[in-house]
């Protein structure tokens, strides 16, 4: 997960981080006692672990229904996810894993990649036994629910993917984000960068210097319908977020006003009434003219004669 407009140190980030395990935002459907009392992120009570590619995962699951799949960004975890979980678990299966490297599981040997992180989303569906879900992924999330679409097709039913990038850089990313990264990655103390914290941070956080790397066509492949979400004051340029929409056969997109990449915790009852209306309605795909001369013509036959 990356910010706009304000570069950060790397302990400052560790710090926001923590916070945001720490300090669960309210969710828009919940009384705020009720969602601080429930430890989303470490709740033994919600959770449970298995063994993928040789990596350690860390899961929880809250409420009955279909099942939605939660998928945080890059440095955060579950916690992350707080408001999003305490508001779809009324009427959800709502699950969410701590990805590879980070939150509490285990760490990989190798490098950090999308697709190993997206096929380790595709392990925990079968290890739930499940046959398909919906998916919504914020950040990195979003690439991962993306990938997911093209790489596993069969297990996903919907697709949210809120401000994701197909690749890594200046051409995906405003300046001030790709230079936000850079200071992360160098202003680590010393004392830190050698610890198993400070080089996981590092892992996580140089990936997104080399990473992703997706062909817009890959998109064509997905069938599943797909919300693409942004901030009008994202991090991930809107022409690109753009250009992900027009690549998708089954897309719908969505700009949250007045909202930088922070929305789903800055505004949650914004954003999950978005992605809720998208998840409960069955999907229609419209014509650019044929939709459009429907509703005028029903409209010119409305008016007053």
């Amino acid at each position: 997960m990356i910010m706009r407009h304000r570069l950060m140190s790397l302990a400052s980030m560790l710090l926001f981080v923590a916070a945001c395990d720490r300090e669960v935002p309210p969710a828009d459907t919940v009384p705020a006692a009720t969602v601080e009392s429930i430890p989303y992120g470490a709740n033994a009570a919600a959770s449970g672990t298995f063994e993928h590619d040789g990596v350690t995962l860390y899961y929880e699951t809250y409420g009955e229904g279909p099942p939605l799949l939660l998928v945080h960004g890059n440095g955060f975890s579950i916690g992350t996810l707080a408001a999003q979980i305490a508001h779809f678990k009324g009427h959800y299966r709502v699950i969410a894993m701590d990805s590879r490297d980070h939150g509490r599981s285990s760490d990989s040997n190798e490098p950090l990649t999308y697709e190993k992180m997206t096929d380790d989303l595709a392990a925990l569906i079968d290890h739930l036994k499940l046959d398909s879900v919906d998916v919504m992924g914020w950040s990195d999330g979003g690439v991962e629910a993306l990938l997911l679409g093209i790489r596993h097709p069969a297990k996903v039913k919907k697709i949210v993917s809120m401000a994701a990038n197909l690749n890594p850089g200046p051409q995906a990313l405003y300046k001030e984000s790709d230079e936000l990264i850079q200071a992360m990655l160098t202003s680590m103390p010393d004392s830190v960068r050698n610890t198993p914290q400070g080089k996981r941070e590092l892992k996580v956080t140089g990936m997104m210097t080399k990473e992703p790397n997706i062909a817009p066509a890959m998109l064509e492949r997905i069938t599943a319908p797909t919300l693409i979400l942004a901030g009008d004051h994202d991090v991930i340029r809107l022409e690109h977020i753009v250009e992900i929409f027009n690549h998708l056969p089954n897309g719908q997109l969505g700009i949250f006003p007045g909202s930088t990449h922070m929305v789903p915790y800055d505004d949650s009852a914004m954003f999950n009434a978005a992605v809720e209306r998208f998840l409960g309605t069955p999907f229609v795909k419209k014509d650019r003219i044929a939709d459009l001369m429907k509703s005028y013509q029903k409209v010119m036959g409305e008016l007053p004669r």
